[in-house]
């Protein structure tokens, strides 16, 4: 699809989307699934360019770093088309919930209007380096849990497209999400998302609403380990990263 296509395909898309329903989705749970999002087609193409290493800045073994095990790997800029448009296109819809998000919680951050300007605020902050990343796991594979953070900026909201079919391609590596609130124990949600379906969550807390006020519960996300076959994910964060 040619990039000019690609831009309208996602702009009507996004816009056919019930975002009311979403942000207060979003606001309750921290987390929202968009079913078949993605094509079975674009999934596959994305998959299959992972051998391709000129698109990508650099290669993570996770069992090197103790993550988990399996690998993944950082796109470089210029992103692919697919992921540069989603990424600058759906941000402006998930701006208004973050910045929600920050109000109710009484921190001084606005996110800007447009992705662009969010970038040159990275860019300010010396976080220049693209995050969008694919990830492999093989069987055994699985990833702790963890929060993806990559400098002083940093947008609340992540996205991770599901490129693999569970209970076809792979088994087991379900999603992993864990809710921690001040002074209680974490509760932990296991999700098994479609593949071409877009996970959209929460990057590292989401008011909860107390007796007096908000507060944060923190979050963080995961993969359980597979039973067997291979899982494909792609992951969109919409800041960028020192290194």
């Amino acid at each position: 699809m040619h990039p000019s296509e690609l831009e309208k395909y996602f702009r009507e898309k996004l816009a056919h989307l019930d975002w009311q329903s979403i942000s207060e989705t979003m606001h309750d749970q921290g987390f929202v699934i968009l079913e078949k999002f993605f094509t079975e087609q674009q999934c596959n193409v994305i998959r299959n360019n992972y051998d391709h290493p000129f698109l990508y800045r650099k290669t993570v073994n996770m069992q090197q770093y103790r993550f988990g095990i399996g690998e993944y790997k950082y796109f470089s800029y210029p992103l692919p088309h697919l992921i540069q448009h989603l990424r600058t296109q759906i941000y402006c819809y998930l701006m208004p919930i973050a910045n929600t998000w920050f109000k109710l919680l009484d921190l001084d951050t606005i996110f800007p209007e447009t992705h662009q300007e969010f970038l040159e605020q990275c860019q300010q902050h010396g976080q220049m380096k693209a995050t969008p990343l694919i990830l492999q796991y093989p069987k055994g594979g699985f990833n702790t849990l963890h929060q993806d953070l990559y400098g002083e900026i940093y947008f609340p909201i992540q996205l991770v497209i599901f490129l693999s079919q569970i209970n076809t391609d792979y088994h087991g590596g379900e999603f992993v999400m864990t809710q921690q609130i001040p002074r209680a124990q974490s509760k932990a949600i296991v999700l098994q998302p479609q593949k071409g379906d877009v996970l959209i969550f929460a990057t590292q807390f989401k008011p909860e609403k107390g007796t007096r006020s908000y507060f944060r519960m923190t979050m963080k996300h995961g993969v359980s380990p597979l039973h067997q076959g291979e899982r494909y994910t792609l992951g969109i964060i919409f800041h960028d990263a020192v290194s």
